[in-house]
């Protein structure tokens, strides 16, 4: 699923990367018209023999989203991830692309997968189940009991917050942040914060899509950025 923003406008629900700085507007989860977007492609073009089945896929996964242009508001392309998870093959399918991709770029895997609220919920526990990991949620403040570490970011309306229980995350645990989309990159690099402020080493990023002309991932620092498939 994704949320829209204006046109014109680069508005994301998105944490500060440090605690002391300010937020800046930023876009995640939603996809402005741009006369450089183009068609879905399926995110690094080199295949060799063993990766065909894989990139069976990832067509399977672009041929299940769907496309509102103009929703809610007029110059948004709406991307609709949701009718991947009506389909249990084609969600069984997507786990085990994800957990290769997982195993595949790293040495080790995560000790905790991070998953932002929303979309990041849908796919990031059971894909944790697959890597025998915790799973962690980031919420909108005020949704979880306890003490939590806080993080403000700044959406179309005016400025929100992130926040995350202090005892989620061990001092020193691996993390792997997933989300469904990176745009401007906001959304995650507040994910990224709060896992350093908890005392976690954050191993890298994981995405659904990612919207390449807005250049998100400049945002997220020198970790490895996953994405299955590229808007561009």
């Amino acid at each position: 699923m994704s949320a829209p923003v204006p046109s014109g406008s680069v508005t994301d629900p998105v944490a500060t990367t440090s605690s002391n700085a300010p937020a800046a507007p930023d876009a995640p989860r939603r996809q402005p018209t741009a006369p450089s977007s183009g068609a879905t492609e399926l995110a690094g073009q080199s295949l060799d023999a063993s990766q065909a089945d894989r990139e069976e896929t990832k067509k399977r996964v672009i041929a299940a989203l769907r496309y509102f242009p103009d929703w809610p508001t007029p110059g948004v392309n709406f991307i609709d991830i949701l009718p991947i998870f009506q389909d249990p093959k084609i969600f069984e399918s997507l786990l085990q692309v994800l957990e290769l991709q997982i195993r595949d770029s790293f040495d080790s895997l995560p000790d905790v997968i991070v998953g932002l609220d929303a979309r990041g919920f849908l796919f990031g526990p059971p894909l944790a189940l697959r890597l025998n990991c915790s799973f962690v949620p980031v919420r909108k403040k005020g949704k979880m009991p306890g003490e939590c570490k806080t993080a403000s970011y700044i959406k179309e309306y005016g400025e929100d917050f992130f926040q995350m229980q202090v005892d989620a995350i061990k001092p020193g645990q691996k993390v792997l942040v997933v989300d469904d989309i990176i745009a401007t990159g906001g959304s995650a690099a507040a994910a990224g914060s709060l896992v350093s402020q908890l005392g976690g080493s954050l191993m890298g990023y994981l995405f659904l899509i990612e919207i390449s002309f807005l250049a998100g991932r400049a945002k997220l620092g020198d970790v490895p950025i996953l994405t299955l498939v590229e808007e561009k």
